[in-house]
C-alpha cells in the first residue's frame, strides 16, 4: 500500500481531546535539549547522571581460576558429565579443545562450536556447566550458518594461557576461520563478560546512560562496538527518544566499571556514570515511568490567561492516553500496515513494505531501495544499507541464503523488532476504539459495558497480561522510533465489565476505564465499543478470533493481549513561563549542565556534533515571566510587539507506556506530527 506521506493523527485514530479549552501556538523540540527525559526506576528513584566515580567494590579475579589446565590435568569425570549433557559429538569436540589448550606451544586455540540447540533452557544449563566446571573457558551463543538456529561457542578465556603453566596471554581470543564449521565466521566475539568474577560482587554492572540526539539502541551499539560486545549484552528497561536528552539505567554482564568509564572521553553525545554492581540485569518494562522536562518555544496566544487556563486544564483534566505517532514509525510506510500484512499471512507483501522505496527518507538510502526493487541485487543492497536498518539487512541476508522464502526472511528480523509490527496494529485498533469510546459516551462517567480494573478483586486473584514476549536478545534497531514512553504494556490486575450494580455502587470513575489490546486472554467491552475492533480488522482482512495462516507469532490469537487506561493525568505537574531572545539558548538544565556547574573537574565537555542542533551553551537570557494585567489583551510572544520570545517549560511524570507527545497535543490542540511541527519552526 503505497503512501506519499507519513501517517496522520486522524489515520492513527487520534482524534479526540479531553477538554474543550482553547489551545495556543508552541514549537515542540525546536532543539533536542528542549525534550529532557529521566527514567523513573522501579523503586521510584529518578535516574540522573550525577557522578563519574568508580564504585568502591573491586572486582578481584582469581588468577588460579584463570589458569589453563596442565597437560597432566584429569578431566575424564567432567567430560563424562558433559557427554551425558550434550552427547558424544560435542564431548569429543570439547576433549579436543582441552587437549589443544594443554599442549600449549605456539599454536592458536580456536573456538569450538557445539551442535545446534533450540532449547533455551538446555543452553542455559550448558553455560552454567562451563562456569562451574571449566572456569578457564568462556561460552556464548552464536547463530548457526542458516541464520535461524543457535549454537553455543566455547573458547579459551582472555586470562588463560595456551602453555602448560597457563602463562600465555589471551591467545584464545584470537579469531580464526573455522573452515568447514557451520559457525557464522562474521559473528564477533561477544563476551558473556569476564570469564571470572569475584563472588562478592554482583555479576552485572549497572550504570546511568546519558545521551543526546541518539536513541537507546544506537547509543548502546556505539558502546558495544568499542567494548567488543554484542547488543544483547546490555539490558535496559525501556528505549528513549532519539531527538531528546535522556538518562536511563542500563546493565551489562560482567564488565568492569573502569572499562566503561574509560570511554567517556571518546564518546560523542553519550556519557556513562553512577556505576554500581548488582545481582540481576534489567529487562524491558522494569521501570515505574519517566519524568519529562519539555520546553515549548515561540509560544503565542491571545492572552496570558489563555495559556494559563490551558496549562492548568492539562494538569487537572489530563489527556486521552493515545499511542503517539512514534508507535507507527516516522516514515511513509506505517508499521501497522506491515503488521496487518503479517496478520493476513502475506509474507511477500510484508517484505516489500519493509524494503520498497518510501517518501521522506534520505536520498542515498532511497536510491538503494529503488535499485534493489529494479534489479534485485542483494549484495549491492547489503553493502549500501546502513547498519541501523536492521530489519532490511536481516531480510536480505536470509533471502540471500533462502531465495524466495519470505516467511523465513521475516523471521530473520530480531524478535523484539518483528513483533513490534503486530503490536503496532494492536495499538492502531486501540486508538480508534478509544476515540469511539470518548465520542459516544464522553469522559465524565463510567457507562454500562465499560471495562475497568477490578477494585473488588483480591490481590491473590490478580493476573498479569503482557503483549510483549521477548526472547533472550535485544534488537539494535532504530527503524521504529520507540520513544521513551513506548514500553511493553503494563502488567495489570484483573478487569471486569461494568454492570448496573457497579453503577449503583459508584465505586468506578472514568479514570478506571481501560480498553483491550486484542489477544486470546483479553476481554472486549460489553458495549458498542467492542464492535470497532472487529469492524476495522475485517476491513483489513484480519480476524481477531482465528489464525489465518498457522504461524503463531504473527497471529493475534496466539498473543495474550493486554489493557491500557483510556485516560491519564500528568503526575507532579509543574510549569513556568519564561522569555528568551536567542533561539540557540538553553532554557532547561541537562544532567551534564548540572555536573559542569557543580563538579566542573569531573564533567567533560561533549565533543562537537555534526548536527546543526548541538548543545552549545549560549548565554542564557531566560527569566521568569511576570506580566502585568495591562498586557493581557496583547498578543503574547509576537515579534512585532516585543523583541523577546516566550517559552513554556513543563515538568511532569507519566507511567511507562504513556506518550508525553499526547499530553502536549492536549495542551496545544494541534498536531504532533513532525511535518506540522516543522511548519511552526519556519
Amino acid at each position: 500500500m503505497a503512501r506519499s506521506t507519513s501517517l496522520s493523527e486522524a489515520e492513527a485514530g487520534i482524534s479526540c481531546f479531553a477538554s474543550s479549552l482553547s489551545g495556543f501556538r508552541g514549537v515542540l523540540k525546536h532543539r533536542y535539549a528542549d525534550f529532557i527525559v529521566h527514567e523513573v526506576a522501579r523503586d521510584g528513584a529518578l535516574v540522573q547522571l550525577t557522578s563519574f566515580d568508580l564504585p568502591t567494590e573491586c572486582v578481584d579475579v582469581n588468577e588460579e581460576d584463570k589458569a589453563a589446565p596442565s597437560a597432566e590435568a584429569d578431566h575424564s569425570q567432567a567430560l563424562e558429565s558433559f557427554r551425558s549433557l550434550c552427547g558424544d559429538a560435542d564431548c569429543n569436540a570439547l576433549k579436543g579443545l582441552l587437549e589443544r589448550v594443554s599442549a600449549g606451544g605456539d599454536s592458536d586455540v580456536s573456538p569450538v562450536i557445539l551442535s545446534p540447540d533450540a532449547d533455551k533452557a538446555h543452553r542455559s544449563e550448558v553455560h552454567n556447566f562451563f562456569k562451574k566446571t571449566f572456569k578457564f573457558l568462556v561460552t556464548d551463543t552464536v547463530e548457526h550458518s542458516d541464520g535461524v538456529q543457535r549454537c553455543i561457542r566455547v573458547r579459551l578465556g582472555s586470562g588463560a594461557g595456551g602453555g602448560r603453566g597457563g602463562g600465555g596471554r589471551g591467545r584464545g581470543r584470537k579469531r580464526k576461520n573455522m573452515g568447514s564449521s557451520d559457525w557464522r565466521d562474521d559473528t564477533p566475539f561477544d563476551s558473556r563478560g569476564s570469564s571470572n568474577w569475584s563472588d562478592n560482587v554482583g555479576k552485572f554492572l549497572r550504570f546511568h546512560l546519558y545521551k543526546e540526539n541518539k536513541d537507546t539502541q544506537e547509543a548502546l551499539g556505539v558502546i558495544g562496538k568499542m567494548l567488543g560486545l554484542q547488543p544483547r549484552s546490555f539490558g535496559f528497561a525501556g528505549t528513549k527518544d532519539k531527538r531528546a536528552v535522556t538518562t536511563q539505567q542500563v546493565t551489562v554482564f560482567k564488565v568492569q566499571a573502569s572499562r566503561l568509564a574509560a570511554l567517556n572521553n571518546r564518546l560523542f553525545g553519550i556519557k556513562v556514570g553512577n556505576f554500581c554492581y548488582v545481582k540481576e540485569g534489567l529487562v524491558l518494562g522494569q521501570l515505574t515511568g519517566n519524568r519529562f522536562t519539555i520546553t515549548l518555544r515561540g509560544v503565542t496566544a491571545e492572552s496570558e490567561d489563555m495559556i494559563k487556563n490551558a496549562v492548568d486544564g492539562l494538569g487537572k483534566n489530563g489527556f486521552i492516553n493515545y499511542y503517539g505517532l512514534q508507535r507507527f514509525g516516522s516514515g511513509s510506510v506505517p508499521t501497522h500496515l506491515v503488521g496487518a500484512a503479517l496478520l493476513r499471512g502475506e509474507w511477500k507483501a510484508a517484505v516489500n513494505l519493509i524494503l520498497d522505496p518510501r517518501e521522506g527518507e534520505r536520498d542515498d538510502i532511497n536510491e538503494v531501495r529503488k535499485r534493489y526493487k529494479e534489479h534485485g541485487d542483494i549484495d549491492m543492497a547489503l553493502r549500501n544499507f546502513p547498519r541501523h536498518l536492521v530489519a532490511e539487512r536481516a531480510i536480505l541476508q536470509c533471502l540471500k541464503k533462502c531465495p524466495g522464502n519470505h516467511l523465513q526472511a521475516l523471521k530473520g528480523i530480531p524478535r523484539t523488532l518483528r513483533m513490534m509490527y503486530v503490536h503496532s496494529y494492536q495499538s492502531y485498533l486501540w486508538n480508534h476504539a478509544a476515540s469511539m469510546r470518548v465520542e459516544k459516551y464522553g469522559i465524565s462517567q463510567v457507562v454500562e459495558g465499560d471495562l475497568v480494573y477490578n477494585k473488588e478483586c483480591p490481590p491473590e486473584e490478580s493476573t498479569s497480561v503482557n503483549i510483549l514476549e521477548t526472547d533472550d536478545g535485544h534488537t539494535n534497531s532504530i527503524e521504529i522510533d520507540l520513544c521513551s514512553e513506548a514500553q511493553p504494556e503494563e502488567s495489570i490486575q484483573s478487569v471486569k465489565i461494568v454492570d448496573s450494580g457497579d453503577l449503583l455502587k459508584g465505586i468506578y470513575t472514568f479514570d478506571d476505564v481501560v480498553l483491550p489490546l486484542p489477544g486470546s486472554q483479553a476481554l472486549f467491552p460489553g458495549n458498542e465499543v467492542a464492535e470497532i475492533y472487529h469492524e476495522m480488522a475485517r476491513k483489513d482482512g484480519i480476524s481477531l478470533t482465528e489464525n489465518a495462516h498457522g504461524v503463531k507469532e504473527f497471529s493475534i490469537t496466539s498473543m495474550k493481549g493486554g489493557y491500557r487506561r483510556v485516560f491519564q493525568r500528568p503526575i507532579g505537574f509543574e510549569w513556568e513561563l519564561m522569555t528568551y531572545t536567542d533561539d540557540s539558548s538553553s532554557l532547561a538544565e541537562t544532567d551534564l549542565d548540572v555536573l559542569s556547574r557543580t563538579k566542573p573537574k569531573e564533567a567533560n565537555e561533549l565533543s562537537n556534533q555534526e548536527s546543526q542542533d548541538k548543545l552549545e551553551k549560549a548565554p542564557d537570557t531566560s527569566v521568569p515571566t511576570n506580566r502585568s494585567s495591562s498586557q493581557e489583551n496583547k498578543l503574547i510572544g509576537c515579534p512585532d510587539t516585543s523583541p523577546e520570545k516566550l517559552a513554556l517549560k513543563l515538568a511532569f511524570t507519566l507511567p511507562a507506556s504513556c506518550y508525553a507527545t499526547m499530553a502536549i497535543r492536549e495542551l496545544l490542540k494541534t498536531s504532533t506530527s513532525v511535518a506540522y511541527q516543522k511548519t511552526l519552526s519556519c
